[in-house]
């Protein structure tokens, strides 16, 4: 199982998922981006595995101009690689393990563990 994540391309802080509207999205290709941030993707048609020290990311490229896009994390450090990215571009990053938008200033408040209690919970191991 992956813990997935939402990049957005914002031109303004969103401080609460509930409160932006699609005027404060800028449209880019996440594609182009990703190939001039991560060095090491191994790419097929359908979807570039990124691949990074004790981490994975699953981006499915679409070679299209969006305002966000949607990543699977495997490996609490995927979130480190994702921040780096976010910080360098201007993203803004959804942790759908916390169901809010991530500090970018402070990650270590990330939502690997609520992840890692529901997918036990999903594999019936808690």
């Amino acid at each position: 199982m992956s813990w997935d994540i939402v990049l957005f391309n914002t031109t303004n802080k969103i401080d609460d998922i509930t409160e932006f509207t699609d005027e404060h999205l800028e449209p880019i290709n996440f594609d182009v981006v990703f190939e001039s941030f991560f060095k090491n993707i191994k790419k097929d048609e359908d979807a570039w595995e990124i691949v990074g020290e004790d981490f994975t990311i699953i981006h499915y490229p679409d070679n299209a101009l969006a305002t966000h896009c949607m990543v699977n994390l495997y490996g609490e450090n995927a979130i480190y690689a994702i921040v780096d990215l976010a910080k360098t571009i201007g993203f803004q990053v959804f942790d759908t393990g916390l169901g809010e938008m991530l500090d970018l200033d402070d990650p270590s408040k990330n939502g690997y563990e609520n992840f890692q209690r529901y997918m036990q919970q999903v594999l019936g191991k808690k």
